[in-house]
């Protein structure tokens, strides 16, 4: 349960910060602070735990204002892209961090073509994802190694078992 309560407090911290700082800095482009976060807990806890969160922070981030867009659109590009991370974090962690942080950008707008909205397309995979991919590749390492510092595994407690058999 404490897990579940540290991710959703990474979920939910990464989402003020994105609403109320990287999105105000007077840049073109800026890092995707919920996509590295949803990315390094799927690296961290698998990829079942990725895709519920990738889920839950990207229909949070579509409710969250200004949401300008679909419902439900940034939730089935973070829950694909949660389920890809756990599934790539098995065998090189950094290595499925840095490919699904360049990617998941363009995913975005393939979802966004798919279901016909104006504000993505062509013009931005040329102009803007290459810069995009480059903020969050930079980004990606550092926001691994903080979610892994702060939701590691305390080994050496007593843990609370509801039965009788301790593992």
């Amino acid at each position: 349960m404490a897990r579940n309560l540290v991710a959703g407090l990474l979920v939910f911290v990464a989402l003020v910060v994105q609403v109320t700082v990287l999105n105000r800095l007077p840049v073109r482009v800026v890092p995707d602070l919920v996509l590295l976060v949803v990315i390094a807990l799927a690296a961290v806890r698998g990829a079942h735990a990725g895709m519920i969160i990738g889920f839950c922070a990207g229909l949070a981030a579509d409710i969250l204002p200004p949401a300008g867009g679909v419902i439900g659109q940034y939730a089935l590009v973070l829950c694909i892209t949660g389920f890809v991370a756990g599934r790539l974090a098995a065998h090189a962690p950094l290595v499925a961090t840095e490919v699904c942080a360049v990617l998941a950008p363009a995913l975005t707008v393939g979802v966004g073509a798919l279901i016909t909205d104006d504000g993505v397309g062509w013009a931005y995979m040329r102009t803007v994802w290459p810069w995009v991919a480059l903020c969050n590749l930079i980004a990606a390492p550092i926001v691994l190694w903080a979610v892994r510092r702060l939701h590691r595994e305390r080994r050496g407690q007593a843990v609370l078992m509801p039965s009788w058999r301790r593992i």
